[in-house]
């Protein structure tokens, strides 16, 4: 099963346009607001969390106890500013979703960049576990 969904996971994630859009971030947040697992991981996390796409846009999530209050697709994310900004190419974002690399050793790594307080953000690992799985789901639909 778990090479499926991964090989499924990258099949739908190669279609660029699908995961830079208002589309993908409403249903990103519908997962995210759906799911049991990742409202418990995420009961105590206050903050906003800007992901971005190195020269590109952006995800905009305002994320608060367990729910996503607001996801916004920015064409252009350089003015935007958020407790937490997570910046890679699409290929290290395509790994992150397609379950190849986990968010806090990209971040360790440096291939992915983080702005903001990384104690208070390795404090909430599940909660960014789970967040990458209802990203998942998003790319995984038919």
């Amino acid at each position: 099963i778990e090479k499926w969904f991964h090989a499924k996971v990258e099949r739908n994630l190669s279609m660029a346009a699908l995961f830079q859009s208002q589309a993908w971030a409403d249903q990103f947040k519908e997962a995210m607001n759906n799911s049991e697992p990742y409202r418990s991981a995420a009961h105590n996390w206050e903050g906003d969390l800007l992901l971005a796409l190195e020269g590109e846009g952006g995800l905009y999530l305002d994320l608060w106890h367990g729910a996503c209050r607001e996801a916004t697709y920015l064409t252009n994310s350089a003015g935007k500013k958020a407790a937490y900004t997570i910046t890679a190419n699409m290929t290290t974002w395509r790994q992150v979703l397609a379950g190849q690399l986990e968010p806090m050793q990209g971040i360790m790594t440096r291939q992915l960049k983080m702005e903001g307080n990384l104690v208070k953000l390795m404090q909430h690992l599940k909660a960014a576990q789970e967040l990458v799985k209802c990203a998942a789901q998003v790319g995984i639909e038919e």
